[in-house]
C-alpha cells in the first residue's frame, strides 16, 4: 500500500494506546475516550491512519452532536489534506 502524503511503499503497522479527549471548558470532567487502535505509520513521512471501533466511535459520535461548537465535516473532500499529498 502506498503512502497517500509521499507515496512511499515503507510502512509499518503497529497498535497504539490513544487517549481522545473534547475541547472546551464544558468538558473539563469528561475523562475522554480511551482507545487500542491499530495504526499504519508511514515510515518515510511519518503519516499515520487508523480506525475507531465501533463502541468508542458511538461515544465520540454522541458527545460531538450533543456540542454544536464541533465544526463537523459532512465528506472526506472538507478534510484538509496535508501540502505534501500527491494526486
Amino acid at each position: 500500500m502506498y503512502c497517500l502524503s509521499c507515496g512511499s511503499t515503507k510502512q509499518a503497522e503497529l497498535t497504539a494506546e490513544m487517549m481522545i479527549h473534547f475541547r472546551g471548558f464544558e468538558h473539563r470532567d469528561n475523562p475522554g475516550v480511551l482507545l487500542f487502535p491499530e495504526i499504519r505509520v508511514c515510515l518515510g513521512c511519518g503519516l499515520s491512519s487508523f480506525t475507531v471501533p465501533e463502541t468508542e466511535l458511538a461515544s465520540i459520535t454522541r458527545v460531538t452532536l450533543e456540542n454544536k461548537s464541533y465544526p463537523l465535516k459532512e465528506s472526506a473532500s472538507d478534510v484538509a489534506l496535508p501540502l505534501r499529498m500527491a494526486y
